[in-house]
């Protein structure tokens, strides 16, 4: 099982290398207060990406909450991110091995991306993993 720090940082490195196969140019900052993960330059313009790391879950999906959690001795805290200081977020999933891209501005507290055809069939509503593969 790996460590929620070392899961972290395994979803920066397939992020880098996904956006470097993209075309982009990728800057990492020097702190970890930052609110966001890496800076993409591309065509000169420059995106700010927050990295997740998440799993499918039973269903067949991946559901992202943009949020940020955080323990400290005072115990668990969860809070939600200013979507205005990012501009990407890059979800890496260890089970397709894949990176998915999504502009958090465009969705409410979370979203769910299906990599697994649901159930009933529905797809009216749906959204597949596979249609997020490439930065937009």
């Amino acid at each position: 099982m790996h460590h929620t720090k070392d899961k972290g940082d395994l979803g920066v490195l397939k992020a880098q290398l996904d956006m470097y196969e993209q075309g982009f140019i990728l800057l990492n900052p020097v702190t970890e207060h930052a609110p966001f993960d890496l800076v993409a330059y591309r065509e000169k313009a420059f995106k700010r990406v927050q990295v997740k790391y998440k799993s499918v879950d039973k269903t067949g999906g991946i559901t992202v909450h943009f949020r940020s959690c955080w323990a400290d001795k005072n115990g668990t805290h969860t809070q939600h991110i200013d979507k205005s200081d990012i501009d990407l977020y890059c979800v890496y999933c260890p089970d397709t091995d894949e990176c998915y891209y999504l502009d958090p501005k465009k969705y409410g507290r979370s979203v769910t991306l299906r990599v697994e055809t649901p159930r009933n069939n529905q797809l009216k509503n749906v959204r597949l993993a596979a249609d997020f593969r490439r930065v937009p």
